[in-house]
């Protein structure tokens, strides 16, 4: 008898992508939600045999997705895919009642290892494959805006995951963890935007470049100003904070997050980016002078990351702009992930 599953994930790619890694024999109906709230809308109509559940979602998350099937006493096996690969992530998941977690990108040997781990799936010793309704019903083409935007955010929020988790170690926190904005967009625009957001908020910036096959761009960390105070607590600095001490701690994170993100985007497109030196864009500056002052193209593809530390009083943006040529690249590079 057939039976069924739930692939919840916000991203086309990543669904997709799961799906394919299942073993071929095995008799499974699959059905796809774009978030938690999705997911539990498909469970009126089914009774899965399991459900594989991201993290990062709009709508529910992951986490309150697992903490509503608790509230309403739903006895679900969860397996959580996800980018956040954090140790306190997978802590929470699993207290939430899921029974494994599995971190992004999964492979199809990951898949069958763990799927036999918990007895869920049983080999098929005949012959016959069966076909699983599902897995094509959303076809992949780079050349239209959306799922090209949709495959680069998934790429964004594995390698923000890994920024996530080295940031967390580092400061010996929790870093919660958006959803990736990504547009293809004027930089005028990102700049009216970013300013709307900081208001009349004051930020201090690092820019570092980066360069790989037929790859380029620049990543911009914008702190807050108010947050220094809170950062330097964490990391255990005593003394007079000057625009010094903000500047070796602006650096320390930058250090962090920026090269822990690249190589998670280098990783999983297999090119090597070579990041510059780092330069300080502005101390206690406006964003439209932040980013005018040093722009040096029209249109960017951006992505932008919001890292805030739990109970801190600490975010920052990550800015990754990828200058427009960059496109037919990246294209050719995320079609031998999909």
């Amino acid at each position: 008898m057939t039976a069924s599953i739930i692939i919840c994930d916000d991203s086309r790619m990543a669904r997709n992508q799961l799906a394919r890694c299942l073993p071929p024999d095995w008799d499974v109906e699959v059905h796809f939600a774009e978030d938690g709230q999705h997911c539990l809308e498909v469970l009126q109509t089914i009774s899965p045999v399991l459900i594989f559940l991201d993290l990062n979602m709009p709508e529910l998350d992951g986490y309150e997705t697992l903490e509503e099937f608790k509230l309403q006493e739903l006895d679900y096996d969860v397996i959580v895919v996800s980018g956040d690969i954090q140790p306190t992530a997978q802590a929470r998941v699993l207290g939430l009642g899921a029974i494994d977690f599995i971190k992004k990108p999964i492979s199809k040997e990951k898949m069958l290892d763990t799927l036999l781990e918990h007895e869920i799936y049983v080999p098929d010793t005949t012959d016959s494959v069966p076909s699983q309704p599902g897995l094509n019903d959303q076809k992949s083409d780079l050349n239209d805006r959306n799922t090209f935007i949709d495959a680069c955010q998934e790429i964004a929020n594995i390698a923000m995951g890994r920024a996530g988790d080295s940031l967390a170690r580092f400061l010996d926190v929790f870093v919660e963890l958006p959803v990736p904005k990504v547009n293809l967009i004027e930089l005028e625009e990102l700049v009216m935007a970013l300013q709307f957001a900081e208001k009349e908020s004051t930020v201090s910036a690092v820019c570092q470049g980066f360069i790989g096959p037929g790859l380029s761009g620049e990543a911009l960390l914008i702190f807050n100003d108010s947050c220094f105070n809170n950062i330097a607590e964490l990391m255990k600095f005593r003394g007079e904070i000057d625009e010094l001490v903000e500047l070796e701690l602006l650096m320390d994170i930058a250090n962090i997050i920026v090269g822990a993100c690249l190589q998670g985007i280098s990783d999983q497109l297999d090119v090597n980016l070579s990041q510059g030196h780092p330069v300080v864009l502005g101390q206690h500056v406006m964003i439209p002078d932040l980013i005018n002052n040093n722009k040096q193209w029209q249109k960017t593809l951006s992505i932008e990351i919001t890292y805030s530390i739990e109970n801190k009083g600490i975010d920052c943006d990550l800015l990754l702009l990828f200058t427009e040529d960059c496109i037919d690249t990246l294209k050719q590079r995320i079609s031998y992930i999909i």
